[in-house]
């Protein structure tokens, strides 16, 4: 087991399991307390999971991780535990294996490993997928093992940092009721607060989960670019606080938080902005429109816009959309 990197955080109340009681829900093979853990994927996720969970005291015996960023990530997150082939992985978890690999090839990984009888009964195998639940281990069921899907609601770097900003994030977790014990209690050490997703909704869950974060990168860097194109030499000074105090705003009042042209209905500024924007950067202007046109409809619902005000603006966009569709 790797040398713990940061103090086992206390078990929320009511969560705690005594020493020598074996966890409910938990294989009758698992230890009262910690567990025996295989990690299938040492890309940023992973290995930083891994690293919480030995850092809480369970023992981390094995991951599986190949390329040249996989071996950095496990030299500096997890130093002693030894890189094994995926089976040989699957193998060495007595109590719980964690795949992290990307979504598309889950269901490959987790069908190989059935296939090759690297799983047995009542492991637990739980994936950090956001976009599955638990369906895409049903070849593990299958075979006896135990399923859960368990998400982390943080973007991560992949680095010792990342161990600091899992304090108090959310985990989706999709779990047969018989398993909600044990999953509590693994966010509870990786200092967490579980989300409890329904199977049928983790496509809406991780949609929203990437159309807030992933698409937010692509937004603040579309408009990073564009103050550079007007000239400004250090966008990111100019836009971090404004960037801050937007989201705080939107986190706490919703659609209140509104401001800018689009909300008041200034048609005439809104079309400047989509002329100087094709001109300059036309790829950007589609998404510009769509934003807009959402905004609008956010505003229009919330009583920041009124309809009557909001006409000339939908307008613009309506013929602006027409032009670039043609």
């Amino acid at each position: 087991m790797s040398a713990p990197l940061r103090p086992r955080p206390a078990a929320p109340r009511g969560a705690a399991v005594p020493q020598g009681r074996a966890v409910t829900g938990a294989p009758a093979s698992v230890p009262s307390r910690f567990l025996t853990v295989g990690v299938v994927g040492a890309g940023r996720v992973g290995a930083v999971l891994g690293a919480a969970l030995a850092a809480a005291g369970h023992r981390v015996v094995a991951v599986a991780g190949g390329s040249g960023a996989s071996r950095a990530r496990l030299a500096l997150l997890l130093p002693d535990v030894p890189r094994r082939p995926v089976a040989a992985v699957a193998h060495a978890a007595a109590d719980l294996l964690l795949i992290a690999v990307p979504d598309d090839a889950l269901a490959g990984v987790v069908a190989d490993l059935a296939d090759r009888g690297a799983l047995r009964p009542g492991q637990v195998v739980a994936h950090t997928s956001g976009a599955h639940g638990l369906a895409v281990l049903e070849p593990a069921v299958a075979v006896g093992a135990r399923p859960l899907a368990l998400h982390p609601a943080m973007t991560f770097t992949g680095t010792p940092d990342d161990l600091a900003r899992l304090a108090g994030i959310s985990y989706g977790v999709t779990a047969p009721a018989e398993l909600r014990p044990l999953a509590a209690r693994l966010v509870a050490d990786l200092g967490g607060v579980p989300e409890w997703v329904g199977e049928a909704d983790r496509p809406l869950y991780h949609a929203a989960l990437a159309h807030g974060a992933n698409h937010l990168v692509t937004l603040v860097n579309e408009a990073t670019d564009r103050l550079r194109d007007a000239g400004v030499a250090q966008p990111e000074k100019v836009l971090a606080p404004l960037l801050r105090a937007a989201l705080e705003n939107a986190l706490r009042l919703g659609d209140d938080a509104l401001t800018g042209p689009v909300s008041r209905g200034d048609a005439g500024t809104v079309q400047r902005h989509l002329a100087r924007l094709a001109a300059t950067a036309p790829e950007s202007v589609p998404a510009y429109l769509a934003l807009a046109r959402r905004t609008a409809d956010r505003a229009i619902a919330a009583g920041r816009l009124q309809p009557v005000d909001a006409q000339s603006l939908l307008g613009v966009l309506a013929s602006t959309s027409r032009e670039v569709a043609a």
